[in-house]
């Protein structure tokens, strides 16, 4: 997966956001907020190849089995491929 917009992941108000800079700031009104596990996957989805190799990441770190892990996960890149955020650059995703 790669990020393809400018992005920065901030801490605002005891929230965790993805807030968008430069010429993106233009093109994506808002902001993203991070929950749960969401932080997580922002800082580690480019250095997992596949949705599998992320889910043990995220399992590794939390205590979480894989079936939530993987549903929530799934939910969530979902929402960054479809915000703009991220593209998916193998059909493993």
């Amino acid at each position: 997966m790669k990020k393809i917009k400018e992005f920065i992941k901030r801490d605002i108000a005891g929230e965790t956001v993805l807030v968008p800079t430069g010429a993106t700031a233009q093109e994506y009104n808002g902001m993203m907020t991070l929950e749960g596990i969401g932080g997580f996957v922002w800082d580690h989805i480019e250095e997992a190849d596949s949705l599998d190799a992320l889910v043990a990441l995220i399992t590794n770190e939390y205590e979480v089995d894989a079936e939530t892990a993987r549903k929530d996960a799934r939910r969530f890149i979902q929402q960054l491929i479809d915000a703009g955020m991220v593209v998916p650059e193998t059909p493993e995703w």
